[in-house]
């Protein structure tokens, strides 16, 4: 018999059956950080839970098949009515069914319930990202239907329930409801107070008819939305509902799904309205100030997904090239790739960090007690801050981690790809970078305790790394002189951004992390690609820290 030519040797095995929650040093040590010590076994025991389905082999199938096989458009039945349908295959239920039976659209009348949520969307994100843009904006429509006790007294049980129920029926024949929202128009995008979207009020009361469209409207099988619209009084926030109370279907005609590139699990659409039902939402012509907290919720998600995108990629590289021999070694082991799988954990770390602290400043502020309102005005410029920092560290990020698995890591078997694919969207949603950057100047120039309390938080670790006091002093420099900000505001923010990031590292993580950091994001000791670290610190400390598995 002839010898086989085709013997399979020095491949890396997939990295399946784990625990993504426990396994994440960062993620865990965040959660134990800013839990009450009363709620830290019951969050660490619905985690665990999480973790270990999100590392099975069954559940990351789900997310694979999620992405294969994206959504379909129905306008019309057989018939020729209009129906305006999108079918999902059935992984996508699946996942979208356990984020909601677990909690992640429940946040706002749960102890502690930011932070589990938070760390819980964090693990699930890793799995598939795509199920996670219904879940927020569900999560997000809380604040802004508070506005209005009517709505929010019918709407907010259903969306925070742990029942998914798919489908188009009348919200109050189900047991729980998804949230989208429908903000952009092709004219305007950011610019919202340039949309052309009409609502004519019906008997001067709170319901009104929509006539107009929306550009961006995702997870378009939702069971209400959250729009904006131009009423007699100005931009106003309005509620539109998929099917209305007497089991007819609103006008809500569905004219395309766009071919994205990535998140092609999830739906997004171009939607018309017709004289479509609608219920007020706040006061007339206050449209955006009803909706903000919605988008301030909905970006720091954007935050956690980014760094839950930047953790799986950091642990599918570490993973690798633990596994992978080149070169008479494992590569994990060669300094050129310490060098590089560190710099990624080191990025991946202080992402994770600043989502859990903004995640805990949220729970602050919904009990209410001491600190509350500093913490309120902590997020109102660390969050815009953040989003525009991670989300847009997180491509570079993934496409180096790609690049550690070789050739490998550029097929779509690896996972790798839909990962890639789905790093920028976090920095296009909810306001891009220029929109983040001019929101943080807006915070500045009109809400001095915005700063103070960012400057505080920074303030606690003041003298603990001489890299870190000389990058405050440097940003209060440039703080000093706001006169021609707006076309530098970029580095502004990612100046705020990494002196954050690196203060929280000071305090709070191990050493060698902390030093890594300070001595190249804040020490200018640092290249313009990742592997660029000194060599002198302690990286394969760091790199271990950042193992998935044993």
């Amino acid at each position: 018999m002839a010898a086989s030519t085709h013997t399979v040797t020095n491949q890396v095995p997939p990295l399946v059956g784990y625990d993504v929650f426990n396994a994440d040093r960062a993620l865990t040590e965040g959660v134990e950080r800013h839990s009450a010590p009363a709620l830290l076994d019951e969050t660490r025991a619905e985690l665990t839970a999480l973790g270990r389905a999100a590392g099975s082999a069954e559940v990351q199938e789900w997310g694979a098949l999620a992405n294969e096989n994206p959504p379909k458009l129905r306008t019309h039945d057989r018939y020729g009515n209009r129906i305006d349908e999108v079918d999902f295959h059935p992984a996508w239920h699946q996942l979208l069914g356990r984020s909601v039976e677990v909690g992640l659209t429940d946040a706002w009348g749960r102890p502690g319930g930011h932070l589990r949520r938070a760390a819980g969307f964090f693990v699930w994100t890793q799995v598939e990202a795509g199920n996670g843009c219904p879940v927020s904006m569900t999560h997000a429509a809380v604040p802004a239907l508070r506005t209005d006790p009517a709505s929010a007294a019918e709407w907010e049980p259903r969306l925070t329930s742990h029942r998914y129920e798919p489908g188009l029926r009348p919200a109050g024949e189900k047991a729980g409801a998804l949230f989208g929202m429908g903000m952009t128009e092709k004219q305007g995008g950011s610019d919202v107070r340039a949309n052309t979207t009409r609502a004519v009020p019906l008997d001067g009361g709170e319901e009104y008819l929509l006539t107009g469209h929306k550009w961006f409207c995702s997870a378009p099988m939702c069971d209400g939305f959250l729009v904006l619209a131009q009423a007699p009084g100005g931009l106003t926030c309005f509620l539109v509902p998929r099917v209305l109370a007497d089991g007819t279907r609103n006008v809500f005609r569905i004219q395309r799904l766009k071919d994205k590139l990535g998140n092609r699990s999830n739906a997004s659409a171009e939607v018309e309205f017709d004289g479509t039902w609608a219920r007020r939402v706040g006061e007339e012509g206050r449209g955006v100030r009803t909706i903000i907290e919605m988008v301030a919720a909905t970006r720091l998600d954007c935050v956690l997904g980014s760094a839950a995108l930047m953790r799986q990629s950091v642990a599918q590289a570490v993973h690798h090239t633990t596994y992978r021999g080149a070169f008479g070694g494992e590569l994990i082991d060669k300094p050129l790739m310490r060098n590089v799988l560190a710099d990624l954990a080191l990025e991946s770390e202080a992402a994770t960090t600043l989502a859990l602290r903004l995640a805990s400043a949220y729970d602050t502020v919904q009990d209410g007690g001491d600190g509350a309102d500093r913490e309120r005005a902590f997020l109102r410029l660390a969050v815009p801050a953040a989003k525009y920092w991670v989300t847009k560290r997180c491509t570079p990020l993934v496409a180096e981690a790609l690049e550690c698995l070789g050739g490998n890591g550029y097929v779509e078997e690896s996972g790798m790809p839909r990962l890639l694919r789905e790093s920028p969207l976090n920095s296009i949603w909810e306001g891009s970078g220029n929109v983040q950057a001019l929101d943080v100047l807006r915070a500045l120039q009109r809400e001095p305790e915005a700063l103070n309390a960012v400057l505080q938080e920074v303030g606690e670790a003041r003298g603990a790394d001489h890299r870190l006091d000389g990058a405050i002093k440097g940003l209060l420099t440039e703080l000093a002189d706001l006169s021609g900000v707006e076309a530098r505001a970029r580095r502004l923010v990612e100046r705020l951004a990494l002196v954050l990031q690196g203060s929280l590292l000071v305090r709070w993580a191990p050493p060698e992390v902390a030093d890594a950091f300070c001595a190249s994001r804040l020490g200018g000791d640092w290249g313009t690609a990742f592997g660029t670290l000194p060599h002198t610190l302690d990286l394969a400390s760091v790199v271990d820290r950042a193992r998935p598995v044993g």
